[in-house]
């Protein structure tokens, strides 16, 4: 047995010079319409912010540059980017010469402004790392060490959440264990997923049987997150909700997607320990 036997032997043919045709589009109301969502009439705002920590070009004199990239999506744009795509087409810059920076720049947010149909903003750098995972002013409570038993792995069962109605509260939850699987790869996602809101109090080992029977799911990381939302609208009827999925990187690129009640603010911008 050889090399070019193995699943880890199979040669990927990765772009050899730029190339915008790359970016595959989804069209967002494909997954919405699986959640009972429309378009015009979402519950939320939103943004999905992309760390691209695989960025580089080459100068005018033809010398390597190296960078790291920060993507910012808006929810109301008509179509989704799909990251594996982003990550070939991210890296069809590797043999392409720029005399400036700002020339990168401005292009990669006019290609992904076109791909997905709305405003893209693009800046170089990362947000730091947020220790506590977050990315509120709140204390975020972890409900990952409650006693509980799970025996529902998928599909995600929205059947689990409870809400106690004769308590309003206004709260942080959060827990590193939600886990689905790429629709087009394959390939499992991880995340930690942080809910953030003011309404009756949610019965927490609930929510979390009900986070993890997304672990066989197979759903993009915006739709799995909009779908949370989603659920715990309908079902916790809370004043205001908020809710974050820091997923850990994946082909040099990890994705955020969050959803918030209209007149929320966004979460401070920032990375997982486990990105």
């Amino acid at each position: 047995m050889t090399s070019h036997d193995l699943p880890l032997g199979r040669h990927v043919d990765y772009p050899r010079e730029y190339d915008p045709s790359l970016l595959f589009p989804i069209a967002r109301s494909l997954g919405r319409a699986h959640i009972g969502l429309s378009d015009q009439a979402l519950p939320f705002v939103g943004v999905d912010r992309w760390h691209a920590y695989e960025l580089s070009w080459l100068d005018g004199r033809g010398k390597p540059r190296v960078g790291t990239a920060t993507i910012s999506v808006p929810a109301a744009s008509p179509q989704l980017i799909e990251s594996k795509s982003l990550k070939l087409y991210l890296n069809s810059f590797n043999a392409t010469r720029f005399e400036r920076e700002d020339e990168v720049l401005a292009r990669i947010v006019a290609d992904l402004s076109r791909a997905a149909g709305a405003p893209v903003e693009v800046a170089f750098g990362l947000p730091p790392i947020d220790e506590r995972g977050d990315g509120t002013a709140a204390v975020a409570d972890s409900i990952d060490e409650l006693d509980v038993a799970i025996d529902d792995y998928g599909p995600p069962n929205a059947g689990h959440l409870l809400a106690d109605a004769g308590t309003v509260v206004e709260e942080t939850l959060c827990s590193a264990l939600l886990k689905s699987n790429c629709p087009v790869t394959g390939q499992p996602d991880w995340a930690r997923v942080s809910i953030a809101y003011r309404g009756p109090r949610l019965d927490r080992p609930a929510l979390l049987r009900y986070l993890i029977s997304f672990r066989d799911h197979a759903e993009f990381h915006e739709q799995c997150v909009e779908r949370i939302y989603a659920d715990l609208w309908q079902r916790g009827q809370p004043q205001w909700l908020s809710v974050e999925a820091r997923y850990t990187r994946r082909g040099g690129l990890d994705i955020n997607p969050w959803r918030g009640s209209p007149g929320r603010d966004r979460p401070t911008p920032g990375r997982d320990l486990r990105q």
